[in-house]
């Protein structure tokens, strides 16, 4: 079977709706960060700081291809996952995409309290949060195959959404 890949900004419930859909799918759930977090040994912020975002970008583009090779599973992709266009076209050669939206509100209260989140450390209010989505909106949609809003909605009802769309 081919992959499920979510995408959205951060705080969009792709890691929460990944889980559901691949309890209900029987597909394996594949969190990107978790895993490069796991395989370079250290964490997300320390990649940053030590090596940059260039080759943390590096790391998840060669993820990407990886996870491709794989299969059968649903992926809960980094944030910046679509700021490559390689990312997204090895996305589509494995799977289809469906990209999480929510407001900058909903967003910012459901990251508000998270120090894992290097892009927001020092800018974490709505209008930052706005701003970065606006810039990474069209790169989005661009990659996405299918597109539901989690705003005001439950895990279980945006893994619903996603089920009847894509079967």
């Amino acid at each position: 079977m081919k992959n499920i890949y979510l995408i959205g900004f951060m705080g969009a419930g792709k890691s929460t709706v990944a889980a559901i859909l691949g309890s209900r799918l029987n597909m394996k759930v594949v969190e990107m960060d978790e895993r490069i977090v796991k395989e370079q040994g250290m964490s997300i912020n320390e990649i940053f700081a030590r090596y940059g975002e260039a080759h943390f970008r590096d790391v998840e583009s060669e993820l990407v291809v990886n996870i491709g090779l794989e299969g059968n599973s649903v992926v809960s992709c980094g944030g910046g996952v679509v700021v490559r266009e390689e990312n997204t076209g090895n996305m589509k050669k494995s799977g289809t995409i469906v990209f999480l939206t929510a407001t900058p509100e909903t967003i910012y209260e459901r990251v508000k309290d998270s120090t894992n989140r290097p892009i927001l450390n020092g800018n974490m209010n709505v209008e930052y949060i706005e701003s970065l989505m606006e810039k990474r909106r069209a790169l989005y949609e661009a990659a996405a195959d299918y597109k539901v809003s989690t705003d005001a909605k439950s895990a279980t009802e945006i893994a619903d959404e996603i089920v009847a769309t894509l079967f």
